[in-house]
Formats: C-alpha cells, structure tokens, sequence
C-alpha cells in the first residue's frame, strides 16, 4: 500500500511539473499589443553606390631622382605638411651652393659700379690732366685743353656725360644680373619643394606605389593619400530620379558592414545628405552623378552602400507599417506574431519593405491594416507558422 502511495505521489509531481512547464509556454512574453497601420508615401528606388573619402589625392613625382625617405605605409595617418617622400636632392643642393657664390660675385660687382659712378660724378675723368709734372703739366691745363675746347677739337661736357652713362650702364648691368640669378635660384628652391612630397591635409595613405631606393620618372605615382575621417557615397542616379533631389535633403542609406567605430544600424540604414548633385548627365548610361554625406564611423571607405532614392514620377503607395521590434526571422524568413480572434499568437510569413526614420518598417505583403501583433514577443512565444493566414493577409 506505501508503494502504491509512492508512485501516486511521483505521478502527481510529474503532472504537475508538466502543468506548469506548459502554461509557462502558453502565455506570451511580450511588451503590448500593436495595431497595424498604414502609411502612404512615395516609392523609393534603391541605388547602390560605393563609399569614398571626402578628399583624395595621388601624389606623383616632379622630378626624376631616387627614392630615399618613405614617410609610412599604407594606413598611417599624417599630419598637413607632413613628409611623405623625399627624393635625392644632393646634385640640387650643390647647384643651388653655385648659384649663391654666383650671386656675391655679382652684388660685388654692382656695388663696384656704384662706386666708379661716385668717382666719375665728383672726379671726372674728362678734366684731369693726362700726365705729367711741373711746367708742362700746368701748361696742358690752363692753355691746351682750353684752346681744344674753344676751338672744337674737344667737347669736355660730351664727355663727362659719356663717362656718366657708361658708369651707370654698368650699375643697371650688375643689377640684372643679380635679378636673372635671382630668378635661377628660386626655379632651383622650386625644384627642391618637388624632391619632397608633402601631405596636403590630414589623411593617411591608402595605397603606396614605391619603395625607398626606387628610381621615378616625371608623373610616376608615388602615394594615393585620402582623408579617411569623414566618407561620402558616390552613386550614379538614373536621370529620370534626378528631379526629386536637391542640395541638402536629407535620405537613408544601407550599409553593408556594421561601423569601423561599433556603430550598429540594425538594419534601419544610416541618414545621408545630398551633398553635391553633377551638373551633366552621362551621355552614354543617362545618369547623374550625386554624392551623399555620410555620419562619421558608420562604414569604411571602397565599401558598397545602397541609397533609397524617392521616385517622385510614381503613384503613391498605401502600405502596412509595423514596429521594427515586432520582426522575427526564422533563418532569413521574416515574420510577426499575430493574434487571432482568440487573442492567440501566431507566427506568420511577411515580406519586410523600407525601413522608415521613426523605427517602423513598410510591410509588402503579409498583413493588413487593423490586424493585432505582439510589439515585442519575448522568447517563450510558440512558433506557429501560419500560411493560410499569410495568403489572407495579401
């Protein structure tokens, strides 16, 4: 008899441990109950596109030399004015050391004709005495050079302006000269800034085409140099797309891969503004290209990106809108719990639409309006596949 007790008494545990494990299944773990609506807006179609920097050079060389300073490699972030590749400037600098012994000798020479015009205006050469002492030197000054210039032989003003204007040649000569070397040593310092290539902002390298020792020719790539901080999507927009842009609107892309800085999307896509729109269409595939700003460390620069662009030349749309949180994906099959007549839920299928800025999300097909669903069905929920159901709601 006590072993018949025993077994009632484990049997009656048993049932009830199954009693309570069952209706723990059977009610739903949920935040609320949503009521589907329905949306009208205008079709978007989406473009895909590709992520570029903001700003991005290629960095070639001027000169023809050897390779010996490389700044970094591909990644390494720099500074504006920053070194990134030095050539071998020795056979420059030494003519440049040429070019500066040249430019005293010639400032020597200029102040040297400076001095000969201060002789020749305070002591002219035309009226001092050729030579010589006593009488006959005396007697050349007070009667011959007299006598010559009353007669006409000799015209001693004519002279001393001639004198004048040779000394003076000679200052205007030296001054040239010191502008024409000048002129060669600024071509000769423009020369050494090419042996040197400088970042022109703050970026880094994105990829490097020369190792130190390399020889380069004259246009030779040495560096593609990129900021990377802030990234813009490039993409071709079909012509007919093109009258519902404009400057400054506001749209939402879809990324590929989560940020470089952890930012997740959850699938809602990323906002984007029209930053720039081309002025000319191409002629060949008639479409325009427009780029689109993107917030800082949401994706990385060459990735693909898909912009959902308002196509204003269609009908509006009427469709269903559900919260982003009531969506439940079997494998890749999305759906939500719907409560029948009964207040039970049921998992059926439904075809997801665009994601919209306020956290809802366009359903296609699946349901309709007025329809209940669980907002938040937590995860004891059944899961009850309805295609009947599914087929009605369409």
């Amino acid at each position: 008899m006590g072993n018949t007790s025993s077994v009632v008494a484990r049997l009656l545990a048993a049932f009830l441990l199954t009693s309570v494990v069952l209706i723990a299944v059977a009610v739903p773990s949920a935040d609320g109950v949503f009521v589907v609506k329905q949306a009208e807006g205008l079709p978007t179609v989406s473009v895909g596109g590709t992520v570029i920097p903001y700003k991005e050079v290629m960095l070639a060389a001027q000169l023809p030399g050897r390779v010996k300073y490389l700044a970094g490699i591909e990644g390494d972030a720099f500074d504006r004015g920053d070194t990134l590749v030095a050539l071998d400037d020795s056979e420059l600098r030494a003519r440049r050391e040429g070019l500066i012994a040249r430019l005293a000798t010639a400032d020597a020479k200029l102040r040297n004709a400076g001095v000969q015009y201060t002789r020749e205006l305070y002591s002219p050469r035309a009226r001092s005495s050729p030579g010589g002492m006593g009488i006959p030197n005396l007697f050349d000054q007070f009667f011959t050079r007299p006598m010559e210039d009353f007669i006409g032989d000799r015209e001693q003003g004519a002279e001393l302006s001639a004198d004048l204007f040779a000394s003076g040649t000679q200052i205007q000569e030296a001054r040239n000269a010191i502008m024409a070397l000048q002129a060669e040593l600024r071509a000769l310092d423009s020369k050494l800034r090419d042996a040197r290539s400088v970042a022109p902002f703050g970026g880094v390298i994105v990829k490097k085409f020369i190792e130190v020792g390399d020889t380069v020719q004259p246009g030779q790539p040495l560096l593609s140099y990129a900021d990377v901080e802030y990234l813009q999507v490039e993409v071709d927009v079909p012509a007919r797309l093109r009258p519902g842009l404009r400057e400054g609107m506001m749209l939402r892309a879809e990324l590929d891969v989560p940020a470089r800085g952890g930012t997740v999307t959850d699938g809602a896509g990323v906002p984007v503004r029209v930053a720039q729109i081309f002025p000319m269409a191409d002629p060949q595939r008639h479409t325009v290209k427009v780029k689109f700003d993107l917030p800082q460390g949401v994706s990385e620069a060459g990735m693909y990106a898909k912009v959902l662009v308002p196509d204003f030349n269609a009908p509006a749309r009427v469709m269903p809108v559900v919260p982003r949180s009531a969506i439940r994906f079997n494998g890749s099959l999305p759906g939500v719990y719907v409560l029948d007549d009964e207040g039970k839920p049921q998992l059926r299928l439904i075809r997801v639409g665009e994601p919209l800025p306020d956290g809802m999300v366009t359903v296609l097909s699946g349901l309709r309006p007025g329809e209940r669903i669980l907002e938040n069905p937590g995860a004891g929920i059944s899961n009850n596949w309805s295609r009947g159901s599914e087929d009605g709601g369409r």
